[in-house]
Formats: C-alpha cells, sequence, structure tokens
C-alpha cells in the first residue's frame, strides 16, 4: 500500500500495487456529511477528470464525488450498496468508493501529500 494522496475536495487517493488507484473520502468529509444513508456507485466506464462518478447521501445532505483524475473505473466497493455506514465508520479503509486506471500516473503525484493536506485543513480551521 502506498502513501495516501488527496485534493482540495476532500478526496483520498491510493495507487494500489496492480496498478490502479482507489478513491474515498477523508475523514474530515465523512465527518461534515454526517450518517451516510446510501452510496451511489460509479459504473465501470472512462470518467474525465472532474466529472461526477458517484453519489453519498447523508442526514445531512447530498454530495458528489468528482474523478480526481481522468481514466477507467474497473471496480467499485460493492460493500456500501448494503452498509453505507462503512464510509462513516473506516473512510480511509473499507469506505473507499471506486478504483480506476489513470489515464498518467504523473498526475497523482500531483496531488496533496498529507503534509499540504494536513495545511489545507488548517487553513479552512483559520477561516
Amino acid at each position: 500500500m502506498s502513501e495516501l494522496r488527496f485534493t482540495e475536495d476532500h478526496e483520498w487517493l491510493r495507487v494500489e500495487t496492480d496498478g490502479s488507484v482507489t478513491v474515498g473520502i477523508t475523514a474530515y468529509a465523512q465527518n461534515a456529511l454526517g450518517d451516510v444513508v446510501y452510496v451511489q456507485l460509479p459504473e465501470l466506464q472512462h470518467y474525465e477528470k472532474g466529472a461526477e462518478a458517484a453519489t453519498v447521501e447523508s442526514v445531512k445532505a447530498a454530495s458528489g464525488v468528482y474523478m480526481p483524475l481522468a481514466g477507467d473505473v474497473v471496480a467499485v466497493n460493492e460493500a456500501l450498496d448494503e452498509r453505507p455506514e462503512l464510509v462513516n465508520e473506516d473512510p480511509l479503509g473499507e469506505g473507499w468508493f471506486l478504483r480506476f486506471i489513470p489515464a498518467t500516473m504523473n498526475d497523482v503525484s500531483a496531488l496533496l501529500d498529507q503534509d499540504a493536506y494536513d495545511r489545507l485543513l488548517k487553513a479552512n480551521d483559520d477561516a
């Protein structure tokens, strides 16, 4: 398992040993959403960067999960169909949403590392 990368939209990415990239939302994002009650998972197809791939519904709101990079979705976390609460219980683990093959791996390293993401969270708290 490699180190996590993050987006400014509070999504995390992890490059797997097979070259696919797993995507989920951060603890910060799931906390802001509240109790997740439903997840609409994406189709196994190509998505462009920024396209809405999934939808998360909570007791507070509904929110889109956007593709952090262009690529082909090759797997979804079907466990979320029966247990959407996994997003709250284990957002960086069992609560993942999708796996995709990125159009280019170089784009992954350009995302936020843990230190940069921590600075983003601090800036949000200070705002």
